[in-house]
Formats: C-alpha cells, sequence, structure tokens
C-alpha cells in the first residue's frame, strides 16, 4: 500500500493552472501547439508480436539504450489515436531520461504510424496486448541477475485500459506501481459529455481522425461491420456501435461501455496506483469521479479543480510554459522505482 493511500484514497491536487492559462479548453488544446513542447527525444522502434498473431509497435527511447538493465522501466500507453510523438509522451521520456530512466511507449494495434496485421484495432478495454508485453519484459527481467522495477503511466484511454488491466491482474502483476491520467472512467458518462456543448469539437475531430483510420484498413467490401454505419456516426457513441462493438467482439456500445469502463476494476487493483483527473477535464463530467469506497487501499485518486483533459499547465511564459505531470508522475513513481527488482 502507498502511503499516499493510508490516510485518505481521493486527495485535493496541488496543481494550480499558469495565470495566462486558466480556461479547461485553453489548458486542453494548448500542449498540442508545435511550440508548446520542442523537444522530440530519438526514439528505435521495435515490432511485438502478438499471441492471436497480430503486431503492433514498441518505440524505445535511444537515450536510454545504454543505460543499465538495474535502472527502472517505464510503460507509458498513450491515448485515443495518439502515438509516441504526443506531446505528453515526450516530455515524460525526456523526464526519464534526466533521471537515468529506461522508457518506452507500448503503441496499441493500428496506432500512430504503424499498420496491424488483422482486421481490428484497439479499444478502451483491450488489456491483452498489455498483459503480454508486460509479462514478455518479466521474462527478460528474470534472465537479469538484478533487473530493475517495471512502472507504468497511462493517458486518457490508456489510463483506462491500465486501470483494467490492474483490476484484472491482481498481484499477478510485474509492475511495481502505476499510475493513469485523466481517465475516462465511466465510458457511458464521457461519451454523453462528449456529445455535447463545445465538447462536440472534441468529438468531431477525433471521429474523423478514426473514420480516416478505417478507411486506410477497410473497405466497403472487407469491412466486417456496417460501412454506411460507420461513415455516417456523428457521435462517439454510433461508432462505437456500428465499429468497435463488432469489430472486437462486442454486443453493441452497451455491452463495450459496461465491460471496459475502469471504475468497476478499481475496487481490485493491489498495485500502488496514483489517479489524476481534472474537475473541468472537457471530456467527462464530475459524475465521474468515484466515490472512495469504490477504491482500494492501492488505489489513490488525485482530483485537480482545474487542467483540462492531459494540460495541467503550470506556469512559464506561453512560448515556454512548463507542466505538472511528469514532476507529479515521476514524484509518485520515484520511491517504488528505488525498490529491488521483484
Amino acid at each position: 500500500m502507498t502511503s499516499e493511500s493510508t490516510e485518505k484514497r481521493i486527495i485535493k491536487s496541488r496543481f494550480q493552472p499558469a495565470r495566462w492559462l486558466r480556461n479547461r479548453h485553453a489548458q486542453t488544446i494548448y500542449p498540442s501547439m508545435p511550440w508548446a513542447w520542442r523537444s522530440r527525444p530519438s526514439l528505435r522502434r521495435e515490432q511485438l508480436e502478438l499471441p492471436d498473431g497480430d503486431v503492433t509497435a514498441v518505440d524505445w527511447l535511444v537515450d536510454a539504450d545504454t543505460v543499465p538493465d538495474t535502472a527502472p522501466l517505464l510503460v507509458i500507453l498513450h491515448g485515443l489515436e495518439s502515438s509516441a510523438e504526443s506531446a505528453y509522451a515526450r516530455m515524460l521520456m525526456d523526464a526519464t531520461s534526466d533521471r537515468g530512466w529506461r522508457s518506452c511507449v507500448l503503441h496499441f494495434r493500428d496506432c500512430g504510424d504503424y499498420r496491424n496485421r488483422l482486421p481490428r484495432r484497439y479499444h478502451a478495454g483491450e488489456t491483452n496486448d498489455l498483459r503480454h508485453f508486460l509479462n514478455q519484459l518479466q521474462a527478460e527481467r528474470e534472465a537479469s541477475q538484478n533487473p530493475g522495477p517495471i512502472l507504468a503511466v497511462g493517458y486518457s484511454l490508456g489510463g483506462n485500459v491500465l486501470l483494467k488491466y490492474l483490476g484484472e491482474s491482481g498481484l499477478e502483476t510485474p509492475l511495481s506501481a502505476a499510475i493513469a491520467v485523466c481517465v475516462p472512467l465511466d465510458l457511458h458518462e464521457c461519451a454523453e459529455t462528449l456529445n455535447s456543448g463545445f465538447s462536440k469539437i472534441y468529438q468531431r475531430y477525433l471521429l474523423k481522425s478514426m473514420k480516416n483510420s478505417v478507411r486506410r484498413k477497410f473497405d466497403p467490401h472487407t469491412a466486417a461491420f456496417n460501412w454506411e454505419r460507420a461513415m455516417s456516426a456523428r457521435s462517439f457513441a454510433e461508432f462505437d456501435d456500428a465499429v468497435t462493438a463488432p469489430l472486437h467482439g462486442f454486443e453493441g456500445k452497451q455491452d463495450y461501455y459496461d465491460r471496459c469502463s475502469s471504475v468497476h476494476y478499481l475496487k481490485d487493483i493491489e498495485t500502488p496506483t496514483l489517479i489524476i483527473n481534472s474537475i473541468d477535464d472537457p471530456f467527462m463530467s464530475k459524475s465521474i469521479i468515484p466515490d472512495e469506497d469504490l477504491l482500494s487501499e492501492d488505489v489513490t485518486l488525485e482530483v485537480a479543480d482545474a487542467g483540462g483533459h492531459v494540460g495541467f499547465i503550470d506556469g512559464g511564459p506561453p512560448w515556454r510554459p512548463s507542466y505538472y505531470l511528469p514532476g507529479r508522475v515521476l514524484e509518485f513513481l520515484e520511491p517504488h522505482a528505488a525498490m529491488p527488482g521483484l
């Protein structure tokens, strides 16, 4: 159990937004601007063969190639339609490099510029790929005389996958600690939120990306779903009902959201875990913040009043902003990074 979770499982975040960036939409959008995080660490790509015959990609931080196996390894899970190119992944890899850690980004199937083989993609509850990768890392650790700990961070959809995996796994995981950031804990609630008000702008942008990805992989003759319904979807709920559910074995969006919302798995987590969510996140509503009795003793939920969706810019000038998340992530993980390998 973490020291942070022994007293209170839900805590108020220390984060305060930069004076010049208090609006939740500005916090959400600003990190995607090219000047918001200019560093682009060199990455080395490895192909990850999956048990079902499919394939995905893992991008490793090149600067850490000479770091010994005794150093901590941080596995990063990206968000919806994202990749290792995202600013939040790049800034966290920079931060781990400064501390002499190793890090990598596990891509979900068909994400970034890497295409998978099978007629499927990824979804918010796909934990088997993460489990396979972590088990592979664990096998490599067992061959080492003094392996460092494995840690994980998941952002947005990646955070949902990580929390679901932890709840399913209990103590049967090689992870020493984990963090999930801006997590859509209840997929039903998040789908409704993104289909209202200004949040529809994000939905429209992401739906366009998702449809383009589907077009790259399928056509009306090869799609294992109703092509017309998919291309005419106006909301995440419609797209998930038309594409995500049939493509991945769910009976429909209701079944998909019910089975994959990570809020249902929080009580079973037995790994020290921090969840960081903001009240003003435009991708979700306040109602997704769970009651304390839904959290296991190993889970701490940090709730910020502001921060937007994976923004959390806390200062600096507009042309060189500073970010709260990398430091907070490493602050939580460092005590577990100092632990000997399992």
